[in-house]
Protein backbone atom coordinates (compact mmCIF):
# COMPACT_ATOMS: atom_id res chain seq x y z
CA UNK A 1 0.00 0.00 0.00
CA UNK A 2 2.95 2.30 0.57
CA UNK A 3 3.69 2.23 -3.16
CA UNK A 4 0.02 2.84 -3.96
CA UNK A 5 0.05 5.95 -1.76
CA UNK A 6 3.05 7.19 -3.77
CA UNK A 7 0.93 7.07 -6.90
CA UNK A 8 -2.04 8.73 -5.19
CA UNK A 9 0.11 11.85 -4.72
CA UNK A 10 -0.19 12.43 -8.45
CA UNK A 11 -3.99 12.09 -8.32
CA UNK A 12 -4.68 14.48 -5.43
CA UNK A 13 -5.47 17.37 -7.80
CA UNK A 14 -8.44 15.40 -9.12
CA UNK A 15 -10.34 14.91 -5.87
CA UNK A 16 -13.73 15.87 -7.34
CA UNK A 17 -13.32 13.49 -10.30
CA UNK A 18 -12.11 10.67 -8.03
CA UNK A 19 -15.15 11.27 -5.78
CA UNK A 20 -17.44 11.05 -8.81
CA UNK A 21 -15.63 7.89 -9.94
CA UNK A 22 -16.19 6.42 -6.46
CA UNK A 23 -19.91 7.28 -6.58
CA UNK A 24 -20.52 5.81 -10.05
CA UNK A 25 -18.49 2.72 -9.14
CA UNK A 26 -20.50 2.31 -5.94
CA UNK A 27 -23.79 2.54 -7.85
CA UNK A 28 -22.51 0.06 -10.44
CA UNK A 29 -21.59 -2.43 -7.70
CA UNK A 30 -24.92 -1.96 -5.89
CA UNK A 31 -27.07 -2.45 -9.00
CA UNK A 32 -24.98 -5.45 -10.03
CA UNK A 33 -25.46 -7.02 -6.62
CA UNK A 34 -29.21 -6.29 -6.52
CA UNK A 35 -29.71 -7.96 -9.92
CA UNK A 36 -27.84 -11.00 -8.65
CA UNK A 37 -29.30 -11.11 -5.13
CA UNK A 38 -32.87 -11.64 -6.39
CA UNK A 39 -31.84 -15.14 -7.47
CA UNK A 40 -32.30 -16.80 -4.06
CA UNK A 41 -35.82 -15.61 -3.10
CA UNK A 42 -37.09 -16.22 -6.65
CA UNK A 43 -35.81 -19.80 -6.52
CA UNK A 44 -37.14 -20.12 -2.98
CA UNK A 45 -40.72 -19.15 -3.89
CA UNK A 46 -41.08 -20.32 -7.47
CA UNK A 47 -39.81 -23.82 -6.82
CA UNK A 48 -41.35 -24.20 -3.34
CA UNK A 49 -38.00 -24.88 -1.75
CA UNK A 50 -39.30 -24.24 1.74
CA UNK A 51 -38.21 -21.56 4.18
CA UNK A 52 -40.27 -19.22 6.23
CA UNK A 53 -41.64 -16.04 4.64
CA UNK A 54 -41.71 -14.63 8.17
CA UNK A 55 -37.92 -14.74 8.53
CA UNK A 56 -36.28 -11.46 9.51
CA UNK A 57 -33.93 -9.21 7.56
CA UNK A 58 -33.51 -8.35 3.91
CA UNK A 59 -33.86 -11.98 2.80
CA UNK A 60 -37.21 -12.26 4.58
CA UNK A 61 -38.41 -8.96 3.06
CA UNK A 62 -37.51 -10.02 -0.50
CA UNK A 63 -39.08 -13.47 0.09
CA UNK A 64 -42.33 -11.91 1.31
CA UNK A 65 -42.31 -9.47 -1.63
CA UNK A 66 -41.97 -12.29 -4.18
CA UNK A 67 -44.55 -14.43 -2.30
CA UNK A 68 -46.97 -11.50 -2.43
CA UNK A 69 -46.50 -11.21 -6.19
CA UNK A 70 -47.18 -14.92 -6.61
CA UNK A 71 -50.32 -14.73 -4.46
CA UNK A 72 -51.61 -11.58 -6.19
CA UNK A 73 -50.92 -12.80 -9.72
CA UNK A 74 -49.25 -16.12 -10.50
CA UNK A 75 -45.75 -17.59 -10.66
CA UNK A 76 -45.16 -16.64 -14.32
CA UNK A 77 -46.18 -12.99 -13.70
CA UNK A 78 -44.01 -12.86 -10.59
CA UNK A 79 -41.09 -14.30 -12.59
CA UNK A 80 -41.70 -11.72 -15.35
CA UNK A 81 -41.55 -8.82 -12.85
CA UNK A 82 -38.34 -10.21 -11.33
CA UNK A 83 -36.74 -10.70 -14.76
CA UNK A 84 -37.61 -7.10 -15.70
CA UNK A 85 -36.07 -5.96 -12.40
CA UNK A 86 -32.89 -7.91 -13.16
CA UNK A 87 -32.69 -6.39 -16.67
CA UNK A 88 -33.18 -2.82 -15.34
CA UNK A 89 -30.54 -3.33 -12.63
CA UNK A 90 -28.11 -4.85 -15.15
CA UNK A 91 -28.58 -1.91 -17.56
CA UNK A 92 -28.04 0.58 -14.71
CA UNK A 93 -25.00 -1.36 -13.49
CA UNK A 94 -23.33 -1.25 -16.92
CA UNK A 95 -24.32 2.39 -17.42
CA UNK A 96 -22.57 3.40 -14.19
CA UNK A 97 -19.52 1.26 -15.02
CA UNK A 98 -19.32 3.03 -18.40
CA UNK A 99 -19.63 6.42 -16.71
CA UNK A 100 -16.97 5.53 -14.14
CA UNK A 101 -14.49 4.57 -16.89
CA UNK A 102 -15.22 7.79 -18.77
CA UNK A 103 -14.40 9.68 -15.58
CA UNK A 104 -11.28 7.61 -14.92
CA UNK A 105 -9.56 7.80 -18.32
CA UNK A 106 -9.17 11.62 -18.42
CA UNK A 107 -7.64 11.45 -14.91
CA UNK A 108 -5.14 8.84 -16.08
CA UNK A 109 -4.13 10.79 -19.19
CA UNK A 110 -3.95 14.07 -17.25
CA UNK A 111 -1.58 12.51 -14.70
CA UNK A 112 0.60 11.10 -17.49
CA UNK A 113 0.62 14.48 -19.26
CA UNK A 114 1.66 16.16 -16.04
CA UNK A 115 4.42 13.63 -15.35
CA UNK A 116 5.84 13.94 -18.86
CA UNK A 117 5.68 17.73 -18.69
CA UNK A 118 7.32 17.81 -15.23
CA UNK A 119 10.10 15.51 -16.42
CA UNK A 120 10.80 17.46 -19.61
CA UNK A 121 10.69 20.76 -17.71
CA UNK A 122 13.14 19.31 -15.18
CA UNK A 123 15.46 18.10 -17.95
CA UNK A 124 15.47 21.59 -19.48
CA UNK A 125 16.27 23.17 -16.11
CA UNK A 126 19.16 20.87 -15.14
CA UNK A 127 22.74 22.10 -15.52
CA UNK A 128 25.01 20.85 -18.31
CA UNK A 129 27.02 18.83 -15.78
CA UNK A 130 24.06 16.56 -15.09
CA UNK A 131 24.10 15.24 -18.66
CA UNK A 132 27.77 14.26 -18.46
CA UNK A 133 26.90 11.90 -15.60
CA UNK A 134 23.63 10.45 -16.99
CA UNK A 135 23.16 8.37 -20.13
CA UNK A 136 20.84 10.00 -22.65
CA UNK A 137 19.16 6.66 -23.37
CA UNK A 138 18.41 6.15 -19.68
CA UNK A 139 16.67 9.52 -19.55
CA UNK A 140 14.63 8.58 -22.65
CA UNK A 141 13.72 5.25 -21.04
CA UNK A 142 12.47 7.04 -17.93
CA UNK A 143 10.32 9.40 -19.99
CA UNK A 144 8.78 6.60 -22.10
CA UNK A 145 8.87 3.08 -20.64
CA UNK A 146 8.72 4.14 -17.00
CA UNK A 147 5.80 6.41 -17.79
CA UNK A 148 4.00 3.45 -19.40
CA UNK A 149 4.51 1.44 -16.21
CA UNK A 150 3.02 4.34 -14.24
CA UNK A 151 0.04 4.38 -16.60
CA UNK A 152 -0.76 0.73 -15.85
CA UNK A 153 -0.29 1.31 -12.13
CA UNK A 154 -2.50 4.39 -11.97
CA UNK A 155 -5.26 2.60 -13.87
CA UNK A 156 -5.07 -0.36 -11.53
CA UNK A 157 -4.82 1.75 -8.39
CA UNK A 158 -8.01 3.62 -9.21
CA UNK A 159 -9.97 0.77 -10.75
CA UNK A 160 -8.90 -2.11 -8.55
CA UNK A 161 -8.28 -0.31 -5.27
CA UNK A 162 -11.71 1.36 -5.39
CA UNK A 163 -13.99 -0.95 -7.38
CA UNK A 164 -12.78 -4.32 -6.10
CA UNK A 165 -12.86 -3.53 -2.35
CA UNK A 166 -16.37 -2.10 -2.81
CA UNK A 167 -17.47 -5.29 -4.60
CA UNK A 168 -15.90 -7.48 -1.93
CA UNK A 169 -17.49 -5.39 0.86
CA UNK A 170 -21.02 -5.52 -0.57
CA UNK A 171 -20.83 -9.17 -1.55
CA UNK A 172 -19.50 -10.10 1.89
CA UNK A 173 -22.35 -8.10 3.41
CA UNK A 174 -24.86 -10.09 1.35
CA UNK A 175 -23.19 -13.34 2.39
CA UNK A 176 -23.42 -12.34 6.04
CA UNK A 177 -27.15 -11.69 5.56
CA UNK A 178 -27.63 -15.16 4.05
CA UNK A 179 -25.47 -17.07 6.60
CA UNK A 180 -23.29 -15.39 9.23
CA UNK A 181 -21.87 -18.77 10.36
CA UNK A 182 -20.75 -19.75 6.86
CA UNK A 183 -19.24 -16.31 6.21
CA UNK A 184 -17.19 -16.35 9.42
CA UNK A 185 -15.96 -19.83 8.46
CA UNK A 186 -14.97 -18.56 4.98
CA UNK A 187 -13.24 -15.40 6.19
CA UNK A 188 -10.83 -17.51 8.26
CA UNK A 189 -9.25 -18.78 5.02
CA UNK A 190 -8.98 -15.44 3.14
CA UNK A 191 -5.94 -13.98 5.00
CA UNK A 192 -3.86 -16.96 3.83
CA UNK A 193 -4.51 -16.01 0.19
CA UNK A 194 -3.73 -12.37 0.92
CA UNK A 195 -0.37 -13.17 2.52
CA UNK A 196 0.73 -15.42 -0.37
CA UNK A 197 -0.29 -12.92 -3.07
CA UNK A 198 1.29 -10.02 -1.15
CA UNK A 199 4.67 -11.81 -1.01
CA UNK A 200 4.60 -12.45 -4.76
CA UNK A 201 3.88 -8.75 -5.44
CA UNK A 202 6.63 -7.55 -3.09
CA UNK A 203 9.23 -9.70 -4.85
CA UNK A 204 8.52 -7.90 -8.18
CA UNK A 205 9.84 -4.43 -7.38
CA UNK A 206 13.60 -5.05 -7.55
CA UNK A 207 13.61 -7.02 -10.84
CA UNK A 208 11.21 -4.45 -12.35
CA UNK A 209 13.65 -1.66 -11.54
CA UNK A 210 16.51 -3.71 -12.99
CA UNK A 211 14.54 -4.36 -16.19
CA UNK A 212 14.01 -0.62 -16.75
CA UNK A 213 17.72 0.08 -16.19
CA UNK A 214 18.73 -2.64 -18.66
CA UNK A 215 16.26 -1.28 -21.20
CA UNK A 216 17.78 2.19 -20.83
CA UNK A 217 21.28 0.77 -21.41
CA UNK A 218 20.07 -1.13 -24.47
CA UNK A 219 18.48 2.03 -25.93
CA UNK A 220 21.87 3.69 -25.44
CA UNK A 221 23.63 1.01 -27.50
CA UNK A 222 21.02 1.36 -30.25
CA UNK A 223 21.40 5.17 -30.29
CA UNK A 224 25.22 5.03 -30.29
CA UNK A 225 25.31 2.41 -33.04
CA UNK A 226 22.95 4.31 -35.34
CA UNK A 227 24.73 7.64 -34.70
CA UNK A 228 28.17 6.08 -35.26
CA UNK A 229 27.22 3.72 -38.12
CA UNK A 230 29.98 5.12 -40.37
CA UNK A 231 32.62 4.23 -37.75
CA UNK A 232 31.03 0.85 -37.03
CA UNK A 233 31.22 -0.14 -40.69
CA UNK A 234 34.65 1.40 -41.25
CA UNK A 235 36.18 -0.68 -38.44
CA UNK A 236 34.17 -3.84 -39.20
CA UNK A 237 32.66 -3.52 -35.72
CA UNK A 238 29.21 -4.88 -36.63
CA UNK A 239 29.88 -8.13 -34.76
CA UNK A 240 31.22 -6.27 -31.70
CA UNK A 241 28.13 -4.06 -31.49
CA UNK A 242 25.82 -7.01 -32.17
CA UNK A 243 27.37 -9.07 -29.37
CA UNK A 244 27.10 -6.10 -27.02
CA UNK A 245 23.44 -5.63 -27.93
CA UNK A 246 22.70 -9.37 -27.77
CA UNK A 247 24.13 -9.62 -24.25
CA UNK A 248 21.91 -6.78 -23.04
CA UNK A 249 18.91 -8.15 -24.94
CA UNK A 250 19.38 -11.62 -23.44
CA UNK A 251 19.81 -10.13 -19.98
CA UNK A 252 16.57 -8.18 -20.39
CA UNK A 253 14.89 -11.36 -21.68
CA UNK A 254 15.88 -13.27 -18.52
CA UNK A 255 14.78 -10.48 -16.17
CA UNK A 256 11.43 -10.06 -17.95
CA UNK A 257 10.84 -13.81 -17.77
CA UNK A 258 11.60 -13.74 -14.06
CA UNK A 259 9.11 -10.91 -13.57
CA UNK A 260 6.47 -12.68 -15.67
CA UNK A 261 6.84 -15.94 -13.76
CA UNK A 262 6.22 -14.18 -10.48
CA UNK A 263 3.48 -11.97 -11.88
CA UNK A 264 1.53 -14.79 -13.52
CA UNK A 265 1.77 -16.86 -10.34
CA UNK A 266 -0.57 -14.44 -8.54
CA UNK A 267 -3.71 -15.19 -10.58
CA UNK A 268 -3.63 -19.03 -10.58
CA UNK A 269 -2.56 -19.00 -6.95
CA UNK A 270 -5.55 -16.88 -5.95
CA UNK A 271 -7.90 -19.04 -8.05
CA UNK A 272 -6.56 -22.27 -6.52
CA UNK A 273 -6.94 -20.87 -3.03
CA UNK A 274 -10.45 -19.70 -3.97
CA UNK A 275 -11.49 -23.17 -5.13
CA UNK A 276 -10.03 -24.63 -1.95
CA UNK A 277 -12.16 -22.27 0.12
CA UNK A 278 -15.25 -23.11 -2.01
CA UNK A 279 -14.74 -26.81 -1.30
CA UNK A 280 -14.50 -26.08 2.41
CA UNK A 281 -17.67 -23.95 2.20
CA UNK A 282 -19.51 -26.72 0.33
CA UNK A 283 -18.57 -29.16 3.03
CA UNK A 284 -19.42 -26.87 5.94
CA UNK A 285 -22.63 -25.51 4.31
CA UNK A 286 -23.80 -28.99 3.50
CA UNK A 287 -23.20 -29.97 7.10
CA UNK A 288 -25.32 -27.00 8.31
CA UNK A 289 -28.21 -27.88 5.96
CA UNK A 290 -28.09 -31.60 6.76
CA UNK A 291 -27.97 -30.95 10.51
CA UNK A 292 -31.16 -28.84 10.37
CA UNK A 293 -29.58 -26.37 12.83
CA UNK A 294 -29.59 -23.54 10.29
CA UNK A 295 -32.30 -21.68 8.35
CA UNK A 296 -30.08 -22.03 5.27
CA UNK A 297 -31.90 -23.68 2.34
CA UNK A 298 -30.76 -25.08 -1.00
CA UNK A 299 -31.60 -21.98 -3.13
CA UNK A 300 -29.90 -19.63 -0.66
CA UNK A 301 -26.89 -21.95 -0.44
CA UNK A 302 -26.60 -21.93 -4.27
CA UNK A 303 -26.81 -18.12 -4.20
CA UNK A 304 -24.19 -18.05 -1.46
CA UNK A 305 -21.75 -20.10 -3.57
CA UNK A 306 -22.44 -17.87 -6.59
CA UNK A 307 -21.79 -14.76 -4.45
CA UNK A 308 -18.51 -16.23 -3.28
CA UNK A 309 -17.46 -16.65 -6.92
CA UNK A 310 -18.24 -12.95 -7.34
CA UNK A 311 -15.45 -12.30 -4.81
CA UNK A 312 -12.83 -14.40 -6.61
CA UNK A 313 -12.49 -12.10 -9.64
CA UNK A 314 -12.08 -8.95 -7.53
CA UNK A 315 -9.46 -10.77 -5.45
CA UNK A 316 -7.62 -11.81 -8.61
CA UNK A 317 -7.82 -8.25 -9.94
CA UNK A 318 -6.47 -6.94 -6.66
CA UNK A 319 -3.54 -9.37 -6.80
CA UNK A 320 -2.77 -8.24 -10.37
CA UNK A 321 -3.09 -4.60 -9.29
CA UNK A 322 -0.68 -5.17 -6.40
CA UNK A 323 1.87 -6.66 -8.82
CA UNK A 324 1.44 -3.72 -11.19
CA UNK A 325 1.75 -1.24 -8.35
CA UNK A 326 5.07 -2.86 -7.39
CA UNK A 327 6.28 -2.42 -10.98
CA UNK A 328 4.85 1.08 -11.10
CA UNK A 329 6.56 1.96 -7.83
CA UNK A 330 9.92 0.82 -9.25
CA UNK A 331 9.31 3.01 -12.31
CA UNK A 332 8.20 5.87 -10.07
CA UNK A 333 11.45 5.60 -8.08
CA UNK A 334 13.42 6.10 -11.29
CA UNK A 335 11.21 9.01 -12.36
CA UNK A 336 11.50 10.66 -8.95
CA UNK A 337 15.28 10.26 -9.10
CA UNK A 338 15.17 12.55 -12.13
CA UNK A 339 12.52 14.92 -10.73
CA UNK A 340 14.48 15.26 -7.46
CA UNK A 341 17.88 15.70 -9.11
CA UNK A 342 19.81 18.61 -7.63
CA UNK A 343 19.83 21.75 -9.72
CA UNK A 344 22.59 24.00 -8.45
CA UNK A 345 22.07 26.54 -11.26
CA UNK A 346 19.18 28.42 -9.69
CA UNK A 347 17.89 31.95 -9.97
CA UNK A 348 17.56 34.01 -6.82
CA UNK A 349 14.06 35.27 -5.96
CA UNK A 350 15.33 38.87 -6.05
CA UNK A 351 17.41 38.41 -9.23
CA UNK A 352 18.11 41.65 -11.11
CA UNK A 353 17.03 42.24 -14.72
CA UNK A 354 19.81 42.99 -17.19
CA UNK A 355 18.96 44.17 -20.69
CA UNK A 356 22.27 45.46 -22.04
CA UNK A 357 26.04 45.06 -21.87
CA UNK A 358 27.95 48.31 -21.49
CA UNK A 359 31.42 47.93 -19.94
CA UNK A 360 33.20 44.64 -19.31
CA UNK A 361 33.12 41.00 -18.24
CA UNK A 362 35.38 40.27 -15.26
CA UNK A 363 36.51 36.90 -13.89
CA UNK A 364 37.94 37.41 -10.38
CA UNK A 365 39.87 34.61 -8.66
CA UNK A 366 37.66 32.04 -10.41
CA UNK A 367 38.03 28.40 -9.42
CA UNK A 368 36.06 25.41 -10.61
CA UNK A 369 36.11 21.71 -9.72
CA UNK A 370 34.19 18.54 -10.57
CA UNK A 371 33.98 16.88 -7.17
CA UNK A 372 37.58 16.59 -5.96
CA UNK A 373 39.08 17.24 -9.38
CA UNK A 374 40.15 20.86 -9.80
CA UNK A 375 39.65 22.11 -13.37
CA UNK A 376 40.35 25.86 -13.07
CA UNK A 377 42.49 27.63 -10.50
CA UNK A 378 42.69 31.36 -9.67
CA UNK A 379 41.60 32.73 -13.06
CA UNK A 380 41.60 36.52 -13.40
CA UNK A 381 40.50 37.99 -16.75
CA UNK A 382 38.91 41.28 -17.78
CA UNK A 383 37.21 41.49 -21.18
CA UNK A 384 36.31 45.09 -22.09
CA UNK A 385 33.31 45.69 -24.34
CA UNK A 386 34.14 45.30 -28.03
CA UNK A 387 37.39 43.41 -27.43
CA UNK A 388 38.26 39.85 -28.47
CA UNK A 389 39.90 37.47 -26.02
CA UNK A 390 41.33 34.15 -27.27
CA UNK A 391 41.80 31.08 -25.09
CA UNK A 392 44.39 28.56 -26.26
CA UNK A 393 46.06 25.52 -24.77
CA UNK A 394 46.21 21.78 -24.94
CA UNK A 395 43.06 19.64 -24.72
CA UNK A 396 41.93 19.36 -21.12
CA UNK A 397 43.46 22.69 -20.12
CA UNK A 398 40.01 24.01 -19.08
CA UNK A 399 39.14 26.31 -21.99
CA UNK A 400 35.59 25.07 -22.64
CA UNK A 401 34.84 24.87 -18.93
CA UNK A 402 35.93 28.49 -18.49
CA UNK A 403 33.62 29.84 -21.22
CA UNK A 404 30.74 27.70 -19.88
CA UNK A 405 30.94 29.63 -16.62
CA UNK A 406 29.99 32.94 -18.25
CA UNK A 407 26.41 31.97 -19.29
CA UNK A 408 26.17 29.89 -16.08
CA UNK A 409 26.11 26.45 -17.69
CA UNK A 410 28.15 25.73 -14.56
CA UNK A 411 28.67 27.85 -11.47
CA UNK A 412 32.07 28.77 -10.12
CA UNK A 413 33.34 26.82 -7.11
CA UNK A 414 35.06 29.95 -5.80
CA UNK A 415 35.56 33.53 -6.97
CA UNK A 416 33.04 35.47 -9.05
CA UNK A 417 32.13 36.46 -12.60
CA UNK A 418 30.85 40.00 -13.12
CA UNK A 419 29.00 41.53 -16.07
CA UNK A 420 29.12 45.34 -15.84
CA UNK A 421 30.10 44.94 -12.19
CA UNK A 422 27.15 42.68 -11.28
CA UNK A 423 27.70 39.06 -10.25
CA UNK A 424 26.10 36.72 -12.81
CA UNK A 425 24.50 34.83 -9.89
CA UNK A 426 22.54 37.96 -9.02
CA UNK A 427 20.92 38.51 -12.43
CA UNK A 428 18.04 36.76 -14.16
CA UNK A 429 19.23 33.69 -16.07
CA UNK A 430 17.06 34.42 -19.11
CA UNK A 431 18.38 37.98 -19.35
CA UNK A 432 22.01 36.88 -18.95
CA UNK A 433 21.80 34.23 -21.66
CA UNK A 434 19.94 36.62 -23.95
CA UNK A 435 23.10 38.75 -24.01
CA UNK A 436 25.28 35.81 -25.09
CA UNK A 437 25.52 33.95 -28.39
CA UNK A 438 27.31 30.60 -28.64
CA UNK A 439 28.75 28.91 -31.71
CA UNK A 440 30.24 25.55 -30.73
CA UNK A 441 32.59 23.07 -32.36
CA UNK A 442 29.73 20.65 -33.03
CA UNK A 443 26.93 22.52 -34.85
CA UNK A 444 23.69 21.47 -33.15
CA UNK A 445 20.68 21.46 -35.46
CA UNK A 446 17.25 20.00 -34.78
CA UNK A 447 15.16 17.81 -37.07
CA UNK A 448 13.24 20.77 -38.48
CA UNK A 449 13.42 23.29 -41.29
CA UNK A 450 16.42 25.55 -41.87
CA UNK A 451 14.15 28.52 -41.11
CA UNK A 452 13.08 27.15 -37.72
CA UNK A 453 16.67 26.24 -36.82
CA UNK A 454 17.80 29.81 -37.53
CA UNK A 455 14.93 31.36 -35.56
CA UNK A 456 15.41 28.98 -32.60
CA UNK A 457 14.73 30.84 -29.36
CA UNK A 458 14.29 34.25 -31.00
CA UNK A 459 10.61 34.06 -31.99
CA UNK A 460 8.75 36.50 -34.19
CA UNK A 461 11.51 36.98 -36.76
CA UNK A 462 10.39 37.87 -40.28
CA UNK A 463 11.55 36.13 -43.47
CA UNK A 464 13.57 39.25 -44.37
CA UNK A 465 15.41 39.21 -41.01
CA UNK A 466 16.20 35.50 -41.36
CA UNK A 467 17.52 35.99 -44.88
CA UNK A 468 19.63 38.97 -43.76
CA UNK A 469 21.15 36.84 -40.98
CA UNK A 470 21.84 34.06 -43.50
CA UNK A 471 23.55 36.56 -45.85
CA UNK A 472 25.86 37.71 -43.03
CA UNK A 473 26.60 34.05 -42.18
CA UNK A 474 27.39 33.30 -45.86
CA UNK A 475 24.56 30.75 -45.81
CA UNK A 476 21.92 32.32 -48.05
CA UNK A 477 23.37 31.06 -51.35
CA UNK A 478 23.42 27.37 -50.46
CA UNK A 479 19.99 27.64 -48.76
CA UNK A 480 18.49 29.27 -51.86
CA UNK A 481 19.77 26.37 -53.99
CA UNK A 482 17.84 23.82 -51.91
CA UNK A 483 14.57 22.65 -53.54
CA UNK A 484 12.48 24.03 -50.66
CA UNK A 485 14.79 26.88 -49.68
CA UNK A 486 14.45 27.94 -46.06
CA UNK A 487 11.70 25.33 -45.55
CA UNK A 488 14.12 22.47 -46.30
CA UNK A 489 14.22 19.91 -43.50
CA UNK A 490 17.78 19.40 -42.24
CA UNK A 491 17.19 15.81 -41.01
CA UNK A 492 18.19 14.21 -37.76
CA UNK A 493 20.99 16.31 -36.19
CA UNK A 494 21.22 18.22 -39.47
CA UNK A 495 22.68 15.24 -41.34
CA UNK A 496 21.16 16.34 -44.68
CA UNK A 497 23.62 19.26 -44.69
CA UNK A 498 27.40 19.22 -44.93
CA UNK A 499 29.55 20.17 -41.94
CA UNK A 500 30.23 23.66 -43.29
CA UNK A 501 26.56 24.22 -44.12
CA UNK A 502 25.49 23.15 -40.63
CA UNK A 503 27.99 25.49 -39.03
CA UNK A 504 26.90 28.45 -41.17
CA UNK A 505 23.26 27.82 -40.18
CA UNK A 506 24.26 27.96 -36.50
CA UNK A 507 26.17 31.18 -37.18
CA UNK A 508 23.04 32.62 -38.87
CA UNK A 509 21.15 31.66 -35.71
CA UNK A 510 23.66 33.63 -33.61
CA UNK A 511 23.49 36.60 -36.04
CA UNK A 512 19.69 36.70 -35.78
CA UNK A 513 19.89 36.65 -31.99
CA UNK A 514 22.25 39.65 -32.28
CA UNK A 515 23.95 39.23 -28.89
CA UNK A 516 26.50 41.78 -27.63
CA UNK A 517 28.67 38.95 -26.23
CA UNK A 518 29.82 36.08 -28.44
CA UNK A 519 31.42 32.77 -27.45
CA UNK A 520 33.13 30.82 -30.24
CA UNK A 521 34.19 27.34 -29.09
CA UNK A 522 36.55 25.98 -31.77
CA UNK A 523 33.90 26.76 -34.38
CA UNK A 524 36.06 25.78 -37.39
CA UNK A 525 38.22 22.96 -36.01
CA UNK A 526 36.19 20.10 -37.52
CA UNK A 527 35.93 21.54 -41.06
CA UNK A 528 37.88 21.02 -44.27
CA UNK A 529 39.99 23.88 -45.66
CA UNK A 530 37.38 25.26 -48.08
CA UNK A 531 34.53 25.05 -45.56
CA UNK A 532 36.78 26.56 -42.88
CA UNK A 533 37.50 29.57 -45.06
CA UNK A 534 33.79 30.18 -45.73
CA UNK A 535 32.84 29.66 -42.09
CA UNK A 536 35.72 31.87 -40.92
CA UNK A 537 34.47 34.66 -43.21
CA UNK A 538 31.02 34.21 -41.67
CA UNK A 539 32.53 34.32 -38.17
CA UNK A 540 34.48 37.48 -38.97
CA UNK A 541 31.21 39.11 -40.06
CA UNK A 542 29.54 37.91 -36.87
CA UNK A 543 32.33 39.19 -34.61
CA UNK A 544 32.13 42.81 -35.83
CA UNK A 545 31.26 45.23 -33.01
CA UNK A 546 30.88 42.41 -30.48
CA UNK A 547 32.70 41.32 -27.34
CA UNK A 548 34.14 37.92 -28.20
CA UNK A 549 35.62 34.99 -26.30
CA UNK A 550 37.24 32.63 -28.79
CA UNK A 551 38.57 29.12 -28.19
CA UNK A 552 40.81 27.87 -30.97
CA UNK A 553 43.16 24.98 -31.61
CA UNK A 554 44.14 26.47 -34.95
CA UNK A 555 46.15 29.42 -33.73
CA UNK A 556 46.10 31.15 -37.12
CA UNK A 557 42.49 32.17 -36.39
CA UNK A 558 43.34 34.12 -33.20
CA UNK A 559 46.49 36.03 -34.15
CA UNK A 560 44.57 39.30 -34.26
CA UNK A 561 42.85 38.90 -30.88
CA UNK A 562 43.24 41.81 -28.46
CA UNK A 563 44.57 39.38 -25.82
CA UNK A 564 45.55 35.73 -25.99
CA UNK A 565 45.38 33.74 -22.79
CA UNK A 566 47.30 30.46 -22.64
CA UNK A 567 45.82 27.90 -20.23
CA UNK A 568 47.80 24.98 -18.88
CA UNK A 569 46.23 22.46 -16.47
CA UNK A 570 43.63 24.96 -15.31
CA UNK A 571 46.05 27.85 -14.73
CA UNK A 572 46.89 30.92 -16.80
CA UNK A 573 50.39 30.15 -18.05
CA UNK A 574 50.83 33.17 -20.32
CA UNK A 575 48.88 36.15 -21.61
CA UNK A 576 49.43 38.94 -24.11
CA UNK A 577 49.12 39.73 -27.81
CA UNK A 578 50.36 37.35 -30.49
CA UNK A 579 53.58 39.36 -30.98
CA UNK A 580 54.29 39.59 -27.24
CA UNK A 581 53.78 35.87 -26.69
CA UNK A 582 55.97 34.95 -29.67
CA UNK A 583 58.76 37.17 -28.38
CA UNK A 584 58.54 35.69 -24.87
CA UNK A 585 59.42 32.27 -26.36
CA UNK A 586 57.18 30.34 -23.96
CA UNK A 587 54.37 27.81 -24.19
CA UNK A 588 52.46 29.75 -26.85
CA UNK A 589 55.57 29.89 -29.08
CA UNK A 590 55.87 26.10 -28.78
CA UNK A 591 52.21 25.65 -29.77
CA UNK A 592 52.71 27.98 -32.75
CA UNK A 593 55.85 26.15 -33.87
CA UNK A 594 54.02 22.82 -33.68
CA UNK A 595 51.36 24.17 -36.04
CA UNK A 596 53.96 26.01 -38.17
CA UNK A 597 52.02 29.27 -38.10
CA UNK A 598 53.98 31.97 -39.91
Amino acid sequence: MKQALKLFRYIKDFKAQVGLFFLTTLLGVVFGLVSFATLAPVLQVLFDAGGSPNSNGIVGYITRFVTGLVMKYDKLTALTYMVVLVVICTVLKNLFIYLSLNILNPIRYAVLRRLRDDMFTKVLSLPIGFFTEERKSDLVSRMTNDINEIEVSIMNVLESFIREPLTILFVLGSMVVISPQLTIFMVLFLPIAGIVIGRIGKSLKKPSNLAQERLGTMLGVIDETIAGMRVVKAFNAERHQHLKFRELNNNLFRIRNQISRRKELGSPMSETLGVLVVCMILWYGGMLIFSGKSALTGPFFITYIALFYMIINPLKNLSTALNNVQKGAAALDRIEHLLNADNNITERPDALPIDSFERAIELKNVQFAYGDKKILNNINITIPKGKTIALVGASGAGKSTLVDLVPRFHDVTAGEILVDGVNVKDVKLYDLRKLIGVVSQDPILFNDTIYNNITLGTGGASQEQVEEAAHIAHAHNFIAQKPEGYQTNVGDRGMKLSGGERQRVTIARAVLKNPPILILDEATSSLDTESERMVQDAINSLMKNRTCIVIAHRLSTVQHADEIIVLDKGNIAERGTHAQLISSNGLYKKLVDMQQVK
